[in-house]
Formats: C-alpha cells, structure tokens, sequence
C-alpha cells in the first residue's frame, strides 16, 4: 500500500482552470454570498480569539483562581463553529478554480487569457462586475481596465 501513497504524490496537479470573462463573471455572482460569509466569520474568530486571549491573560494574572470553565467551553466551541464556516465557505470559493488573493478585502482573481497572456481577472467585494485585469506576476497595483472606455464602478452592466 505505501507504493499506491507514493504513485499519487508523483501525479501532476491538474492544469489551471481558465475562465472567460462570461464564466468568471457567473461564477463571481455565485460566490460572492460565500465570500461575505467568510469575511463575516474571519471577523467574528478575530474579536472571539481577543476575548480568548484576554481571558487567558487574567487567568494567568489570577493564578488559575476563578477560571470560568463553562464561558471558556462556550467561547471554544464559538471558535470552532466559526473556523469550519469559514473553512467552508473558502474551499467551495477555491473549488472553482477561483483564487482568495485577500479575504480582508474580499479580493479574488480568475485565471483567464487576455491578449494571448495569461492573466488574472480580477475582482473586489463592493465593484458591481469584474472590470479588471493584471498579468499574473502582478498584484492588485497593476490592475487594469478590460475595456478602456469603461467608466469605472459608477456604470451598470450591459
């Protein structure tokens, strides 16, 4: 059986998925629900992880005097719920084949073609459509319009 565990490590992962702007687009629409519920549990873990920490600072600063067990349990077992949504939601994001380039920003690019290039198409939480593109060595700062004469976010889709 080991040698069946070697064989699959040696597989070569599976080419990039590459999205035109149409499959980008529908697959942006339908994701973005489980983007705003991750970003919503990220949130949520960040405040209960400072109450965890705080409230392991006083125990330690009581000498283990008053540890209240059953706030603790709760606020673990909080935690763990929110780590799983949060886990969820990310690995039904990146399933498609869509890549989280910051989840703090809600920021995600799509690997697609452009000008015989490959490039990301990129999109942020709060834009109305994805508009956007930058080459793959380039991040968020290189974005680029896809089509020059848009006017920026203020237009509607045609």
């Amino acid at each position: 059986m080991p040698e069946d565990d070697d064989e699959r490590e040696e597989l070569p992962e599976p080419p990039q998925r590459l999205f035109t702007l149409t499959e980008a687009e529908r697959t942006r629409k339908e994701l973005e629900p489980f983007l705003i519920e991750a970003i919503g549990a990220r949130k949520k873990l960040s405040v209960l992880e400072q109450d965890l920490t705080a409230v392991s600072t006083r125990i330690l600063m009581m000498g283990g005097v008053l540890v209240p067990y059953a706030k603790l349990a709760e606020k673990r077992m909080e935690q763990q719920s929110l780590a799983e949504v949060m886990k969820a939601n990310l690995e039904k994001i990146l399933s498609t084949g869509c890549l989280i380039k910051d989840l703090d920003m809600g920021l995600l690019d799509f690997p697609a073609i452009v000008d015989n290039q490959e490039v990301y198409l990129c999109w942020k939480l709060g834009e109305d459509r994805i508009r956007y593109y930058h080459r793959q060595d380039e991040g968020y700062a290189g974005r680029k319009p896809l089509d020059p004469r848009d006017p920026g976010s203020g237009s509607q889709v045609q």
